[in-house]
């Protein structure tokens, strides 16, 4: 089979995220013990032992999921073989999740990923005042539709496609009052809306103080050519360029996720097992309905191991 690894976004996280993994195989605590170190104080803790809200902060959900992502990686390494430059054809990543893909890869250093992402938390929380942004899912509606609805809600204002997650799953981001108005005018054309309860308004022209933090901050960092093709979120296509791969990074922070396209690239060029490393499940459940016929495992928890390996023919 031809596998692609895909790492998951913000939403995921869960109070006891990694645990299991970390209580289970050594690689995985060495990883958690290096990512606590990188950020100088110790984010296993809010990961196990929560409380949710403080996990669930921006700034410290983004390197909890690359940390419990990197965890499964380390483990598949040394308990089933992983050779993801042999095994694995392409990575790819949801949002903060192209982070990891790029560690697991080798692009970026697991510490200066670790970092990366505290620091593009906060600025993705700082870039708007609480309360002044928004986000909502338009379902039932196609990416084209959805865009012309968000065009149509903007009125001045900002509304963006932020994330085009599936095949009538389409998510909107901006000004509070725009995305508002965007949900009714969905409505209207018989789509089902929702506000989301994020912190802050994601993937959308209002997030370029964030990306011109990102763009300070990637410039301090070494980057190198992953050992495995990244499908970049902003274009839904391979890249292994380091300057390239840079230019992706800022532009994905007010840019859309392109993951329908992203996934159906991957399927396109041979790719027919698709598995998801890190905490939960969203990923498999978009690529099932995104590529039905093709393959979707998760790698999270200590069992996920012994199947993986069964999947791949063994030790």
């Amino acid at each position: 089979m031809t596998t692609a690894f895909t790492f998951p976004g913000q939403g995921s996280q869960v109070v006891g995220m990694g645990k299991p993994l970390a209580d289970a195989f050594p690689a995985a605590r060495a990883l958690f013990d290096e990512v606590d170190a990188a950020l100088g104080e110790k984010l296993t803790a809010t990961m196990w032992q929560g409380p949710a809200d403080k996990l669930t902060l921006t700034e410290n959900a983004q390197p909890a999921l690359m940390a419990a992502s990197l965890a499964a990686i380390r483990v598949l390494e040394a308990e089933a073989g992983l050779d993801l430059a042999r095994d694995v054809a392409y990575v790819a990543g949801h949002s903060l999740g192209e982070y990891s893909a790029l560690a697991a890869a080798g692009a970026i250093s697991v510490a200066d990923t670790a970092r990366l992402l505290r620091t593009r938390g906060r600025a993705m929380q700082q870039a708007v005042p609480v309360g002044q942004g928004a986000m909502a899912a338009l379902l039932g509606l196609e990416f084209d539709a959805a865009k012309a609805v968000a065009q149509e809600a903007a009125q001045g204002e900002v509304c963006d496609p932020a994330n085009d997650n599936a095949p009538g799953q389409v998510v909107v981001s901006g000004n509070k009052a725009a995305v508002e108005r965007a949900v009714e005018i969905a409505k209207a054309r018989g789509a089902r809306a929702m506000m989301l309860p994020v912190s802050a308004p994601f993937h959308c022209a209002l997030m370029r103080p964030a990306a011109e933090v990102m763009r300070e901050a990637l410039s301090k960092v070494d980057v190198q050519a992953p050992r495995v093709p990244l499908i970049a979120n902003v274009t839904a296509a391979p890249v292994r360029e380091p300057a390239e791969i840079v230019r992706g990074l800022i532009e994905q922070v007010t840019g859309t996720v392109r993951w329908r396209a992203s996934i159906v690239y991957l399927v396109g060029h041979g790719v027919d097992r698709l598995c998801e490393v890190g905490t939960g499940k969203v990923l498999t459940g978009l690529a099932r309905r995104i590529a039905k016929e093709t393959s979707a495992i998760v790698v999270d928890k200590p069992e996920d191991i012994a199947a993986y390996q069964a999947a791949r023919g063994g030790p």
